[in-house]
């Protein structure tokens, strides 16, 4: 039998090529991509509900509006006229004071969840009542500082008759008024940055403690070189969540003293609420303006922090 030609000869059986098939683009992004998908819920609410009304109150600031009618364009009308605004200075400084004096939150707080950390009979009570003015509202907390203020009745004044001393109006007086809400706002947010240096104590590394104690570090320099730097997480959200407390301040300036008196207690945030939704006759534009100087400090603070942070862990 004559063999077939080259051409009509049969061909072997193709050989499938070794190694794993080609994977599609869902699988090679799989790792890279699944996280976004869990932050897209939260960046989106957070687009819609922060980033845009920071723009949108931009914008604003530069009409006068009430809020109803037609809108008519100033430009920076808005920032000359606050330029100019005994009551925006005055708010700004009210402001200043609780930056500063807010801040003892901090110190009070890591010095309760010391006292708190210890082996003690009854710490389950002490811990409940440094607690409880955290889980109470601000509203309850300006009323209870409203009655014990009250120059008729508060135990504040009760006290002082005991050393013959007498009455004084805190909330009426405009040398005292600021003061005297900034008190009333430092028992909650004591108690929150306790909370706060109470997790971070948890979390202190034992061992640490233990050769600090072989090397006869004792007290005030176990606390310094050895128990702070470990609770520098706590402190810095501590710092983070003290200062915005003292840049909004609105709740407990509402309910004690609603701005007064002569609004001598008035902050910025109070101040923008006032002019805007308030007797000033739904001034948007310019509680707008006043609203933006707000963000932009809020921004310098949390910008800091957030570079802070950025390095230290960078520096690891």
């Amino acid at each position: 039998m004559a063999p077939l030609p080259p051409s009509t000869a049969p061909r072997p059986a193709a050989i499938p090529a070794s190694g794993p098939a080609p994977r599609g683009w869902w699988r090679r992004n799989q790792i890279a991509i699944t996280p976004w998908l869990f932050l897209a819920p939260g960046i989106l609410f957070f687009a819609i509900y922060v980033l845009i009304p920071v723009f949108q109150s931009f914008n604003v600031s530069l009409y006068d509006w009430d809020g109803l009618g037609e809108a008519e364009y100033v430009g920076l009308a808005n920032y000359e006229e606050m330029y100019w605004d005994d009551a925006f200075y005055t708010s700004l400084r009210n402001n200043v004071i609780w930056l500063v004096l807010y801040l003892l939150a901090i110190p009070g707080g890591l010095a309760i969840a010391l006292f708190l950390n210890q082996t003690v009979t009854g710490i389950r009570i002490y811990k409940s009542l440094f607690f409880f003015p955290f889980v109470i509202s601000q509203v309850v907390v300006g009323l209870v500082f409203s009655w014990f203020y009250d120059p008729s009745f508060g135990l504040l004044n009760v006290m002082l008759g005991w050393f013959g001393a007498g009455p004084i109006n805190v909330l009426g007086d405009e040398r005292w008024v600021t003061y005297g809400i900034i008190a009333a706002g430092l028992w909650p947010q004591t108690a929150y940055c306790m909370i706060l240096y109470l997790t971070g104590l948890n979390a202190v590394d034992p061992e640490q403690i233990e050769a600090g104690r072989l090397d006869n570090a004792k007290e005030f320099r176990m606390l310094w070189h050895i128990i702070l730097p470990q609770l520098r997480p706590a402190t810095f959200i501590a710092f983070v969540v003290t200062i915005i407390g003292a840049l909004r301040s609105f709740d407990l300036i509402s309910i004690m003293t609603a701005g007064g008196p002569f609004g001598e207690s008035r902050v910025l945030s109070f101040y923008m609420f006032e002019v805007a939704l308030s007797e000033y006759g739904f001034r948007m534009g310019y509680g707008a303006a006043i609203a933006v100087v707000l963000f932009l400090i809020m921004l310098v603070f949390i910008t800091y922090f957030l570079w802070s942070m950025y390095r230290e862990e960078r520096g690891r």
